[in-house]
């Protein structure tokens, strides 16, 4: 009975507004800080751009929106991701459906064509969200998100959403979700432009550095906040 819930699609669409609402909660309860602090118009200032997070918050996107900034967001195709989706078009927020993966999976899983409706949107003049780990390998920024930026021409700009108070889900990427009565860091890294002629290094050098924006903007933000990063130690080794 509750798997063929889980399966039904209107039930998934129902858990995606009861997300959106307690989302809402979050948020009005919340004191919110933007770092820097004209973050909002920054970004609308940017224009279309490739808004780049950890897996791990994908739960907290609608937080970085700004509220003129047309918006259009990746998410799996795996049924549950019908709940983000649900949840993400109560925000204004397009949800395109599609999985990264190894390159023989792509067209199988949609990546490909997620992708490809995500360089429309860019073209279209609506920013992007995409997630930077390497599918199910946590912190590790991968090639498909700089291959994004590389084609539509348009800056990666990283993001981190904290809340001090936060409920960890036991995920391969230790997931956070806000909880209500918090304080909320919304903080953005430098614009990260990728050139269509680079070379395999010059890709490769930049995918360091969009993987070391993100780590030290998520430490930055949690120490504004005052808590521990729970993903802190998911990647292991020193820092590229």
């Amino acid at each position: 009975m509750l798997k063929a819930l889980g399966k039904n699609i209107a039930v998934l669409k129902g858990l995606g507004l009861i997300l959106a609402g307690y989302l809402r909660l979050v948020r009005f309860t919340s004191r919110v800080t933007y770092d820097p602090p004209d973050m909002p118009e920054r970004l609308l200032a940017q224009g279309p751009i490739v808004a780049a997070l950890w897996h791990g918050q994908h739960l907290m996107v609608p937080f970085a929106k700004p509220a003129a900034m047309p918006f259009a967001v990746l998410i799996s195709r795996h049924r549950d991701g019908e709940i983000n989706a649900s949840a993400c078009r109560n925000f204004d927020i397009i949800p395109t459906r599609g999985s990264g993966g190894r390159p023989d999976q792509s067209e199988r899983k949609g990546g490909a064509g997620g992708l490809r409706a995500l360089i429309r949107f860019l073209s279209d003049g609506v920013s992007v969200c995409m997630t930077a780990d390497v599918p199910k390998v946590a912190r590790i920024a991968g090639a498909g998100i700089i291959t994004l930026a590389r084609l539509s021409q348009k800056p990666i700009v990283p993001i981190a959403v904290i809340s001090k108070r936060h409920h960890i889900f036991d995920s391969w990427d230790r997931a956070t979700i806000g909880l209500p009565f918090s304080h909320l860091v919304i903080a953005m890294g430098e614009p990260i432009t990728v050139a269509r002629d680079l070379d395999e290094a010059q890709l490769e050098t930049i995918r360091k550095e969009l993987e070391n924006q993100l780590d030290l903007l998520h430490e930055r933000a949690y120490q504004r906040v005052g808590a521990i990063d729970p993903g802190c130690d998911l990647r292991t080794g020193p820092r590229s």
